[in-house]
């Protein structure tokens, strides 16, 4: 969602409630009174592409939400990461070699960020997805879905917002990848 859709504190539609939460809040019991009652929750949370960006807010929050999820024995967690990242399903594909570097090179803050969120969510003993996406679009949905490994399945880079956003919510019931960082694409 993008800022004010929610207008302020928690949107509901049908059996999904979304919640809007300042990520520089780091409180812990806060985020746990959030997150008390849900079956998951998905995090569409990503660094700043700012080269002038520093610290880590994104994976401080990442932190805080995994701390959360673990108190209120919240046990499935949705994200987002990019193919810089490897699964360890993933075969040698160019997308290790040189998303890595282009973004340590153009965005090093960022990588630090999905690093650390990404290891925050994975070390802990959280039931998660997290999908990796390249290229996001503004354009309309296509409900074409390409999701898989990288070197074995094919994955594109461009994929439009809403198609996302609908891998993402159908990750609530797929187990397919669970404990699992998959590529996605349209």
């Amino acid at each position: 969602m993008r800022e004010g859709e929610l207008g302020g504190g928690a949107n509901e539609g049908g059996d999904i409630v979304a919640v809007a939460q300042e990520l520089l809040d780091d409180d812990a019991a806060d985020a746990a009174g959030l997150v008390t009652g849900a079956d998951a929750v998905i995090s569409a949370l990503g660094p700043s592409l700012k080269r002038s960006a520093t610290g880590t807010p994104v994976t401080d929050g990442t932190r805080t939400i995994v701390q959360a999820m673990e108190t209120q024995k919240v046990a499935r967690f949705i994200g987002l990461a990019t193919p810089s990242l490897a699964d360890t399903r993933d075969k040698p594909h160019w997308k290790h070699s040189v998303l890595p570097v282009m973004a340590g090179l153009m965005f090093p803050n960022a990588l630090a960020e999905l690093k650390g969120m990404t290891e925050a969510v994975t070390s802990s003993g959280l039931d998660y997805t997290i999908a990796r996406i390249t290229n996001p679009t503004d354009k309309p949905a296509t409900r074409r879905i390409r999701s898989g490994f990288l070197g074995h399945d094919q994955v594109g880079s461009a994929m439009s917002r809403a198609d996302i956003a609908a891998f993402l919510v159908s990750q609530l019931t797929d187990t397919r990848y669970r404990r699992a960082m998959p590529a996605i694409s349209n």
